[in-house]
This record gives C-alpha cells, structure tokens and sequence, in this order.
C-alpha cells in the first residue's frame, strides 16, 4: 500500500504500533524481497529543543514499512526518549568533564622546572665505577664475597669474590664531588650534580626495572613517566608533541611499553625522533598544502562520524588530534632536527664532528634535546646506541672495563656538553636534567672483568631543575651492597620529578579500572633534602 509522502502499516497488522517516517510519494514491495533488508535512510527527527535531527535508520522490513528500527548509538537514545532530558544531563556532565580537562592542564603550584630531559644509562651503569667509591672494596678485592641473603643482588655463577673499584676516583670541583675517571667530561661539571646513591628497586632483571623506572610498575600496562608529564602539562608548542623520545636505534628490554601512554590518550605517547638519516617517517609532505588540508578534513570528517556512532571514542579522537599534530610537525621538526646551523663551537662542544659514528648520532641527540627544550617539548628522553651483541649498552657481565670506556666514550663529553650549554644559555634552572639506568651492577664478580645485576643500591644523579648542586644523597654499605641510609625508591623519584614540574603526584590522576590511577601508585615521597 503507498500514499502520497508517507507509508504506514495497517492498523491490524502484526507489526506493532503505527510508524509514520517520510517517504517517497510512490513505494511498491513484493514479497519475494527478503524479509528484513538493509536500507540506508535519512530520518527526521527533531530533539527535545526542536531542532531538526538527520540520523541514519537501521532496518527496515518491506512486509512492514512504516517500522522504523531502535537508534543505534547511545547518543541517539539520550535525545530522542525522555524528551530529551537524558541528553540534557549528559551535555552537563560533558561540560562540567571540560572543565575539569582545561584545569587539569596546568602546573597545581609553581614549578621548579618547565621540562625535563631524561638521558637514559641502558643496561645498569656500575655505580662502584662511576659515582660511589669503596676504599674497603678495593682492600678486600680477591677474597670470597660473603653477605647476608638479598634477593636484589644478581649472582649468576658460584665463586663470587669483591671486585675493587675498576678506574680511579678523585673529588671533583669545588663541592669536592667524588667522581670516577671514567666519566671525565662529566667530572669537570660536577658542582651541578646531585648524586643519588641510594637508590633501591625491586627485582634485578632488565626488562621489570626498566618498565618499573619508566612507569611505576615492573609488570608495565601503565603510562610511561614522560605520558604522565605530558598529561599533566600539555604541550608549550602546539606544532610539537609534549613527549618526544630522540632514539638511537634501539628499544630498550620492556620494548615500547617503557614509552607508550597506555590508558591515558595516546596524544601523550612518545613521539620517536631516530639519530641516523631522516628523523621522522613521512615528516616530508608528499602533497601540496591544499591537498594534505583537504586529505586532513575528510581524515576527521569520517573518523567524526565514527566516533559519534559509537557513542564517542577516546581513541578515534586522539587519533583525530595525533593526525593534526603531524601535519603541524611537518613544518617545525625539520628545522629543529637540522643542526647545521648551530656554531662550530657548539658541535665540537657537543662532539657531533666526532668521527665514530655511535658518538657522533648520540652527540647529535644530546644537540636536539637542547633545541627541543628552547621549542617547547616538555618531556624529552634520550636513550643509548647498542654497539655490540648484547643484552643492553652497559650491561656488562664481561668486558666490563672495554664495553663501559665504550659507553662512557659515546656518552660523557655529550652529556657534560648539554649541561653547560643549557647553563649557558639560561635554561639549565628551568630544565630538569636525569641520568639513570634501571640498576646498578655487583661490587662481587665470578672473574675480574665482569659484573652482574643489583638494585640493592646504586646511582644516579639529576641536574638544574631546582636541585641541588655538588651533592651526594644516601649511602650503601662499605662494600657498595646495600642502601642503608635515605635509602630511595622509584616512586620517591618520580614523585620529586613532578614536584619540580609544579604537580603534586598524588593530585595527579586518571580514571581507570575503577579507580584513581596515579604514576606512583600508592606510594612515594618527594625527596626534599636535595631541592634547592
């Protein structure tokens, strides 16, 4: 049956109540159509406000035309029952979200720091070599180690015997800071170091201590420490991610999860920037500005649509706002990745004119930190060149004195550059300078050349940032076993970090799994004796 501009079932029909939906001014069916057919058509409606609603029906039934069925996203029900109201309340809620979001994106009081740079020693950097000498160490060297029960010292063969300091300590600068020969370059700026030696982790293998360092949690599943930052700050530069990752051709044990935003939004996860060759995949657009303009709005016109229904998506909208961050890097990352014009003097100071090619790309890295720091990236980390079959850069359970000048060459003129140039520039109080590795390494050794795994106590240091300068925090053992005084751990650091940015880390959370998540979970404290 068809009528002029409307269809509608007949009143005794099983189809149930009466529908009347527009139409076209002639509609025939058969009845050898199939029973429900999938038809596209535009309903109009109106909302609780009476303005005018285009919504896609779903099915249609050519044995009962007038049936129009149920709206299929929960967008559509919130406007169309109840007149509306449900809608209503949630536009409230979604506002009142709003607001918390825009708040949210600021600093709860005033920061030490704007940023943070985060040069991370891969592998467990030996702090009985490096920052924390053991004179009784080096007395008892060859005679059987012997120590009480600990679980977070690694011993992987039988035999074990202390193994003395492996290069020469000497006070360093005026504060008389205590540094090894095998970081030179780093010694002469030591009056700017804040050398934690108290560090304690929770289990000694690579893959949990990086996740635990880098997240909050050795088992991973949670954002990354710079995801966190972001979050937390949002971005100084909107042509540039708040999280940038200046990698050097290799993923760390944990693999990207050490630098993934994982439940928060992915506009926060890290950005990667490599070292050799061009620094970001398709940073160079293939198309005119009027065809990546037009390819950009069709890209958020259909993923627009799809959000909507589906009720909304976090992640079709990141993903939304992760397409335009792109196409805005494309006009600033690659003058900012370009260090041809810095001075001759800056690339020497660095040592990007150096010959080898892993100090040369690191060189580069430490370079492009400073200069994203000046554009406005809040989180910047720069991770370690892997030179040989390994399980990571400073993981030496042999070799130790070969692979560690190795590393050390690579790293120590770079990182002692970064610090100076960024002083000199007027930037070092406000960028918070980390260099860490997920652990430390054995004062005890199966042979002379070699050492294992520990997070009993070890090393790192911080620098600018508001934090004092030409000090030492903690202590291990007089064989460098044990921290047994302000003994630290990783939620205590990454609650002093975001002290220094201006965030209280119990303040700052994010709903998910039913509660409040935090980067330091229940945990940490922040360590006010080393704040300036």
């Amino acid at each position: 049956m068809s009528t002029e501009g409307e269809r509608s079932d007949a009143s005794g029909s099983a189809c149930g109540p009466r529908a009347v939906v527009p139409g076209p001014a002639t509609t025939s069916f058969h009845h050898d159509v199939p029973v429900v057919e999938q038809v596209k058509t535009m309903v109009e409606r109106t909302d609780w406000a009476g303005r005018p609603i285009l919504q896609a029906s779903g099915l249609r039934s050519p044995r009962c035309p007038g049936r129009v069925a149920p709206v299929a996203t929960r967008r559509s029900f919130l406007q169309q029952s109840s007149l509306g109201f449900g809608w209503l309340a949630f536009a409230g809620l979604a506002n009142r979200v709003a607001s918390a979001e825009a708040r949210r994106a600021q600093a709860h009081f005033a920061p030490r720091a704007k940023h943070v740079i985060f040069l991370f020693m891969d592998g467990g950097v030996s702090h009985v070599d490096t920052f924390d000498p053991k004179p009784e160490l080096t007395k008892r060297t060859g005679q059987p180690a012997q120590w009480r029960p600990d679980e977070l010292s690694q011993s992987v063969s039988a035999n074990r015997k202390w193994l003395k300091n492996q290069w020469e300590f000497k006070q360093r600068g005026q504060s008389g800071l205590w540094v090894s020969d095998l970081l030179p370059h780093i010694a002469s700026v030591a009056d700017e170091l804040c050398v934690v030696r108290s560090m304690v982790g929770e289990t000694p293998l690579h893959g949990a201590q990086n996740l635990l360092l880098h997240t909050g949690r050795s088992i991973g599943a949670a954002p990354s420490l710079g995801s966190w930052v972001s979050y937390g700050l949002g971005t100084e530069n909107e042509q540039l991610p708040g999280y940038v990752l200046l990698n050097n051709d290799w993923v760390p044990n944990g693999g990207s999860q050490n630098f993934a935003s994982s439940f928060l939004p992915a506009t926060h996860q890290a950005t990667p920037v490599r070292a050799k060759g061009r620094p970001v995949d398709n940073i160079t657009p293939a198309d005119t500005a009027e065809v990546q303009r037009a390819k950009l709005d069709f890209l958020r016109e259909q993923d627009s649509a799809t959000a909507q229904a589906l009720g909304g998506s976090d992640a079709i909208e990141s993903a939304i706002k992760n397409y335009e961050t792109a196409a805005r890097m494309q006009s600033l990352v690659p003058s900012l990745c370009d260090v041809t014009g810095e001075s001759p003097e800056t690339l020497r100071l660095y040592g990007v004119d150096r010959a080898n090619d892993f100090d040369k790309f690191y060189a580069l890295q430490c370079l492009r930190a400073r200069r994203m720091v000046e554009a406005g990236v809040r989180f910047i980390e720069v991770t370690c060149p892997l030179t040989h079959n390994n399980n990571a850069p400073w993981d030496q359970h042999g070799e130790l004195r070969k692979r560690h000048e190795e590393n050390a060459r690579i790293t120590d003129q770079p990182v002692a550059a970064l610090i100076r140039d960024l002083k000199a520039r007027g930037l070092l109080d406000e960028t918070l300078i980390l260099w860490a590795g997920e652990m430390g390494r054995t004062p005890h050794s199966s042979g002379t050349d070699g050492r294992d795994h520990h997070v009993s106590g070890y090393t790192l240091f911080m620098a600018g940032g508001g934090v004092r300068g030409g000090m030492t925090y903690g202590t291990t053992d007089e064989m460098g076993m044990s921290a047994v005084e302000n003994r630290v751990n990783i939620h205590d650091l990454h609650a002093t970090l975001l002290h220094q940015l201006g965030m209280n880390h119990e303040r700052l959370t994010f709903r998910f799994g039913g509660r409040d998540q935090r980067l330091t979970d229940v945990h940490g404290r922040v360590i006010a004796e080393i704040l300036a």
